[in-house]
């Protein structure tokens, strides 16, 4: 199953989605606002921002909270991510947020934005070559 790409008006509508989603960021010690938007295979948007906690390991990034909200609704197939900050340059998920990703949504469509209007699109499977995996999925 390959990726099926994004028309731009679906495009538009997850980045606005993510955008909305940093408004909420809780980022009191980095200071660096991002949000996320996953694309469910049935249309539905799951927004998702990043909440930070003293203890830094506890943390978690805007695009795992958008996977963890629709997975929790019973959502588990999906086409695309939005992911926005306010960067010069757009942002690309981390390590972790690349892995969950993988976990949950394999080779999805990942769109990186800034809130100054840059726009770049790949795919997970291009940031995360070989991804790691472990036996079958549900």
């Amino acid at each position: 199953m390959g990726v099926k790409g994004l028309t731009p008006g679906e495009r538009d509508s997850l980045i606005a989605a993510a955008t909305a989603a940093r408004e909420k960021a809780a980022a009191p010690y980095s200071h660096f606002h991002v949000g996320a938007a996953l694309l469910s295979e049935d249309g539905r948007v799951f927004g998702g921002c990043n909440v930070e906690s003293a203890s830094f390991g506890l943390t978690n990034c805007a695009e795992r909270t958008a996977v963890f909200k629709a997975v929790s609704e019973g959502v588990r197939r999906f086409r695309a991510v939005a992911v926005v900050t306010a960067a010069d340059e757009p942002t690309s998920p981390c390590g972790a947020c690349r892995q969950v990703l993988w976990d949950q949504c394999r080779d999805i469509v990942v769109v990186m934005a800034t809130t100054g209007g840059a726009v770049e699109e790949t795919t997970l499977a291009t940031l995360l070559p070989r991804a790691f995996e472990l036996g079958e999925r549900e």
